[in-house]
């Protein structure tokens, strides 16, 4: 059984998702479980993970709504205020809900590049673990230097870097993203999911070669123990169809052994997510 270890559902609001521009309608809709469900059985895949969109605990509640009423949603990564004075009461309240599995901060949109080193943030990062939850990095290339201090400060947290930490795959420039990834990677409680790729690359007119060298470098450096699959859907069919997302880490990781592929689809995901 694979696991999609990340995408998303929402009904659109034109205010709350003012994120997807014009050059996006093809995603100025709704996405609900009805629309992914026969798409993933297509695709041999037995469950996914839903990821936060929007920056509430409302969006939380909602996935959990249709986590409850569809069992192929496997988990949640909700949002929490984790520099609220109360961040303690509230992850109390939150380590109710059993399909809850951890949390994310849109990072990349904070105007403080500074913003995960902060107390308040570092004081809602430190009270995760006594939870079980983990805690999803979104973020630019420019914040993998701070990415690395923060997850030296909590050796038992565990950290999962989505989407690759975003490599520049339209212009190909990756010695800063190279760098900064081979040093986040050298503390063993940190993760990458292998999500995202096209949407970060030319969306008209890119091909499977465009990734092969980042692909590269994470799997060197990570190994099949730490990557896990993520389709990114369905912000990725802004670049390419759910099949094609996947096509393209198929081919590549169909060089490694039926372990390491079992432990990239599935098994990964499954132990870092408590699924």
């Amino acid at each position: 059984m694979k696991i999609d270890s990340h995408q998303h559902f929402w009904k659109y609001d034109p205010v709350k998702d003012a994120w997807i521009t014009d050059e996006m309608k093809v995603i100025k809709r709704d996405f609900l479980p009805a629309d992914l469900e026969p798409i993933l059985f297509e695709n041999q895949f037995g469950g996914c993970v839903a990821v936060q969109a929007d920056q509430s605990e409302e969006e939380t509640l909602f996935l959990l709504d249709l986590a409850k009423d569809n069992p192929f949603i496997k988990g949640v990564v909700g949002w929490i205020d984790l520099c609220a004075d109360n961040i303690g009461e509230r992850l109390e309240y939150s380590a109710k809900f059993e399909k809850l599995k951890g949390f994310r901060h849109i990072i990349q949109a904070e105007a403080d590049i500074d913003f995960m080193l902060q107390p308040k943030f570092q004081n809602g990062i430190s009270q995760l673990a006594k939870h079980n939850f983990t805690y999803d990095i979104l973020i630019f290339p420019k914040h993998l230097e701070n990415a690395a201090k923060l997850v030296a400060n909590f050796p038992e947290q565990k950290f999962v870097i989505d989407h690759l930490a975003k490599p520049d795959f339209k212009n190909k420039e990756f010695t800063d993203w190279e760098n900064g990834i081979r040093a986040i990677a050298k503390f063993p409680n940190v993760m990458c999911k292998v999500s995202g790729l096209v949407t970060e690359a030319d969306w008209n007119n890119w091909t499977k070669t465009d990734f092969t060298h980042c692909l590269d470098v994470v799997t060197e450096v990570f190994g099949l123990e730490r990557l896990m699959f993520g389709s990114d859907w369905p912000v990725s069919l802004l670049a390419a169809s759910y099949a094609e997302s996947c096509e393209i880490v198929e081919d590549y990781f169909s060089k490694f052994s039926k372990i390491d592929q079992d432990k990239f689809w599935s098994k990964n995901a499954i132990h870092f997510y408590h699924l």
